[in-house]
C-alpha cells in the first residue's frame, strides 16, 4: 500500500524568502494538493549565529500572501509538533550518539583555530577519510586521550567511506551517483548540542513520516550524506522519495538569479518587502512593486515546468490538477522580468474589478485621492485595466477620475493651437452645457458634429481634448472619461485648460 503524500519545506529564518524559495514551496504544495497529502512548514534554525527577527513571520505572510497555506507548521500546529528545529533539539544526539556507536560517526576535537591553521597550510582542506587521522578526533587519538577532550568541546562528525558509490533515482534526473571519496566528512552535532541540517533534515524527516523531499538543485552535493544516513539509521524503506529543483538563473542564464542582481537589474527577487532589522535597509518585494499573487504563483509554476501545451495561464486550482513532476525541467530556468511583468498584466486583464478594488482603492488612497462613490472606482478600474501592468499603474490610469489632474501638458498642445481650435472648444462647452443627455455615445457624436461645422479634422482635436480632462497623453476613451467625471467636472475642466491656452 502506497503511503500518504507528506511534503516539507523546510525554511532558515535568515532574511526575506527568494522567489526560487517560493517556487519550492509551490511545487510541493502542487503535489500535495494533488495528492491529498499534506504540505508541512518546518522551521530549521539550528544555525543561531544566522537567526534574524521577524524573518519566520515573514516567510507565513508570504505563504499567507500567495494562498499556499501548511496544512501543518509552528504557526498552524500539527501531530507531529514541535516543527521548529531549535525546540526539537534534545531529539538529535541519541542518533548521533547511535551513528558513533556503530561505527558510521566520529567525535571531533579540533579547535576553530586549529582548523584555520589547517586550511592555511593546506589550500581547500577537507576534513575527509584523507586528513582526519591527522586531526584531533576519536578515531586518531588513544583512547584515554579522547576520553578526556570528552570533558571538553567537541563536534560528531560523520565517517564518510573511503571508495563507495552512493546511488539514488531523483525524479527529475532519473539516476544519481556519487563518489564517496568526494564528500567530507560533515558535522552532524555541533558543540552547542544542536544539529547541522544534514542531521536534523534526516531525523526529522523520518520522524514526521515525509514521503517526498522536493528541495533545490544546490543540495544535490549533500545527497550522499543524507542517503547515508537514512541507511546507516535503519530507514533506508522510509526514505522520502527525492526531486532536485532546477535553478532560477540571471537573465542571461549565466548563474543563480541573486538578490545583488535583482538591484543591479531594477527588479525585485524577494516576495514582499524584507527590511533587515541590523541594516535597516529594504528590499523591494514583488507585492510591493504592485504584483498580484495569482500572477506571481503563475510566473513561479513556469519557471522550470510546462504542462505540454502552450498554455500560461493558470489558477492556482488549475496548476493542482495540471502539475506533474516528470514535466519539471532537469536544466535551470532563466528569470525574465519583462515576462513576469507580462504575467501581472494578463491577470489584472483577467480579474474583475471586484477582486482589483482592495488594492487598487488602498493605492489611490496612499497617493491622496480621496474616493467618494465605490460604484465609480469599479466603472474605471474595468475601463482602464487593459492599460495596467503593475497595480501602481493605476494611480496615473484611474487617478484623474477623481481628482482634477495637479498638472497639464499645455507644451502639447500650444504648437497646433489656434483661433479656429479655441473657437471650436468654446463652442463645445456651450454644446455640452445644453445637453440634456451625458453619455459617451453622445458626447462623442456632438463632438464629431461641431468639428464638422467648423471644417476641422476630429482627429486634431482629440488630443487637447484628452489633455484637459486628463492632463496628458494617456487614458482610456476620452468620451468614457468624459462621461465617468459627469457633465460639471468635464466643463470644469475644459474651461480651466482654455484659460491657460489664452
Amino acid at each position: 500500500m502506497d503511503r500518504k503524500v507528506r511534503v516539507r519545506f523546510a525554511p532558515s529564518p535568515t532574511g526575506g524568502l527568494h522567489l526560487g524559495g517560493v517556487r519550492t514551496v509551490l511545487f510541493n504544495y502542487l503535489f500535495a494538493k494533488q495528492s491529498g497529502g499534506d504540505f508541512i512548514v518546518r522551521i530549521e534554525d539550528t544555525d543561531q549565529n544566522r537567526f534574524v527577527e521577524g524573518a519566520e513571520q515573514y516567510i507565513f505572510d508570504t505563504l499567507a500572501w500567495c494562498g499556499l497555506q501548511p496544512d501543518e507548521s509552528p504557526a498552524h500546529g500539527g501531530p507531529y509538533a514541535p516543527y521548529r528545529q531549535s525546540e526539537r533539539k534534545q531529539n538529535y544526539r541519541k542518533y548521533a550518539e547511535q551513528l558513533v556507536k556503530d561505527g558510521y560517526a566520529y567525535y571531533a576535537f579540533d579547535t576553530t583555530e586549529e582548523l584555520e591553521a589547517r586550511r592555511k597550510q593546506i589550500p581547500n582542506f577537507q576534513y575527509s577519510h584523507a586528513t582526519r587521522m591527522q586531526q584531533q578526533n576519536s578515531l586518531s587519538l588513544d583512547e584515554a586521550t579522547a576520553k578526556e577532550k570528552m570533558n571538553g568541546p567537541h563536534v560528531i562528525r560523520i565517517k564518510m567511506p573511503e571508495n563507495e558509490t552512493v546511488q539514488f533515482t531523483d525524479m527529475i534526473r532519473g539516476e544519481v551517483s556519487f563518489h564517496t571519496s568526494q564528500v567530507d566528512d560533515k558535522v552532524l552535532l555541533k558543540a552547542d548540542g544542536m544539529p547541522t541540517y544534514h542531521l536534523a533534515v534526516v531525523v526529522d524527516d523520518y520522524l514526521m513520516k515525509i514521503s517526498h523531499a522536493f528541495r533545490g538543485e544546490e543540495w544535490l552535493p549533500s545527497a550522499p550524506v543524507h542517503i547515508l544516513l537514512w541507511k546507516w539509521l535503519g530507514w533506508e524503506n522510509e526514505m522520502p522519495e527525492w526531486a532536485h529543483l532546477p535553478l532560477i538563473l540571471k537573465p542571461d542564464g549565466n548563474g543563480k538569479l541573486s538578490k545583488r542582481d535583482g538591484d543591479r537589474l531594477g527588479f525585485p527577487v524577494f516576495a514582499m518587502d524584507w527590511t533587515d532589522p541590523k541594516t535597516g535597509e529594504t528590499t523591494t518585494g514583488f507585492r510591493e512593486r504592485g504584483f498580484l499573487p495569482e500572477a506571481f504563483v503563475n510566473l513561479l509554476a513556469l519557471l522550470g515546468w510546462n504542462d505540454g501545451t502552450d498554455t500560461e495561464l493558470f489558477t492556482l486550482d488549475e496548476l493542482v490538477k495540471q502539475f506533474s513532476m516528470s514535466r519539471v525541467h532537469k536544466g535551470g530556468a532563466k528569470f525574465d522580468y519583462e515576462k513576469a511583468k507580462w504575467f501581472n498584466h494578463e491577470w489584472i486583464r483577467r480579474l474583475p474589478a471586484s477582486a482589483l478594488r482592495p488594492a487598487v482603492s488602498e493605492l489611490l488612497q496612499h497617493a491622496g485621492i480621496q474616493l467618494a462613490d465605490g460604484n465609480l472606482l469599479d466603472k474605471v478600474i474595468e475601463l482602464v485595466k487593459d492599460r495596467c501592468t503593475l497595480l501602481p499603474d493605476f494611480i496615473q490610469q484611474a487617478g484623474f477620475f477623481f481628482q482634477s489632474p495637479a498638472e497639464i501638458d499645455t507644451a502639447a498642445i500650444k504648437p497646433k493651437w489656434d483661433e479656429s481650435k479655441n473657437l471650436f472648444f468654446t463652442e463645445l462647452v456651450r454644446a455640452y452645457q445644453l445637453c440634456g443627455f451625458w453619455d459617451a455615445a453622445e458626447l462623442e457624436k456632438e463632438f464629431k458634429e461641431l468639428a464638422a461645422v467648423n471644417k476641422l479634422k476630429p482627429g486634431e482635436l482629440m488630443l487637447p481634448l484628452r489633455i484637459m480632462l486628463v492632463g496628458g497623453k494617456f487614458g482610456p476613451g476620452v468620451f468614457d472619461i468624459a462621461g465617468l467625471i459627469g457633465k460639471a467636472e468635464t466643463i470644469r475642466r475644459m474651461e480651466h485648460v482654455l484659460g491657460l491656452l489664452v
